[in-house]
């Protein structure tokens, strides 16, 4: 057998050993990083953005902000919980800021730090509103995205190196700041549209397991849409998302599960 083909099968071998089945949308995803050195790396960014950043506390809809996210994260946490999977949570630190941006746009890094603009609000126009904006981010973090976005990358650029285990921290914290720059606009990572595919379903989910109505879903992204209509580029919330017909098809396909979990948590 060929040397190239022993390594093509050691890199198969290793990528089925290192997937991750998500467990709300059941997608599985490469995920060879670790974890806890990215929720690490992740928080020190996220403490640099908010420095440069201008932080809105005390406020109604700062407040707003922290509610929803909280009630979010803590059904998921419930749901993993249920399943066995809390241990999965083990390296999530929340954290939920409302910053004074006018541009549409909302963000979350690995280990849950998560932070609003006040431009998207408008759009949200409720609590609800912001489910759904909070519950597609809070999802990005829980699906493991960065994890899965950083492999990609180290997997790109190290090839061989990855099986071997041979990543140097200099390295591996060097693909960490190029997927997330450092400053203020460290939160604005380019998922794939597979992700944010992901995003959509597994927000939907969420919200309705926090007793949102998922159905509100719709008319937020309509408004979204209707937002950036005419703008010379879309917002970066929506920059690497589907088109708005596909990502309401896929959503209105969600949508009798999602509402199966806003019922259970008392919905109608």
């Amino acid at each position: 057998m060929k040397i190239r083909n022993i390594i093509g099968i050691g890199a198969m071998s290793f990528a089925m050993v290192a997937c991750t089945t998500n467990p709300v949308t059941g997608r599985r995803s490469l995920q060879i990083a670790n974890d806890a050195e990215i929720a690490s790396m992740a928080a020190q960014e996220y403490q640099k953005a908010m420095t440069q950043a201008k932080v809105i506390t005390g406020t109604t809809q700062a407040k707003s902000v922290t509610n929803v996210g909280t009630r979010i994260k803590n059904a998921a946490y419930n749901y993993y919980k249920n399943l066995g999977r809390e241990a999965d949570l083990t390296n999530y630190n929340w954290e939920f800021k409302l910053i004074d941006n006018k541009q549409l746009n909302a963000w979350a890094m690995p280990g849950g730090k998560v932070a609003v603009y006040t431009g998207i609000l408008p759009v949200t126009q409720n609590d609800t509103g912001l489910a759904v904006v909070l519950a597609h981010e809070i999802s990005h973090a829980l699906a493991g995205h960065g994890n899965e976005r950083i492999s990609q990358a180290m997997v790109a650029q190290l090839g061989g190196a990855v099986i071997g285990s041979t990543v140097s921290g200099g390295q591996y914290a060097g693909i960490f700041e190029q997927l997330y720059p450092i400053g203020a606009q460290v939160g604005l990572m380019a998922y794939g549209r597979k992700q944010e595919l992901e995003a959509d379903q597994m927000g939907l989910y969420l919200m309705g397991m926090a007793g949102y109505d998922p159905r509100q879903a719709i008319p937020f992204w309509n408004r979204m849409e209707a937002a950036s209509s005419g703008a010379s580029r879309p917002p970066e919330f929506l920059s690497t998302h589907p088109g708005p017909e596909n990502r309401l098809a896929a959503l209105n396909t969600y949508m009798d599960k999602a509402l199966t979990y806003y019922r259970a948590a008392g919905g109608k």
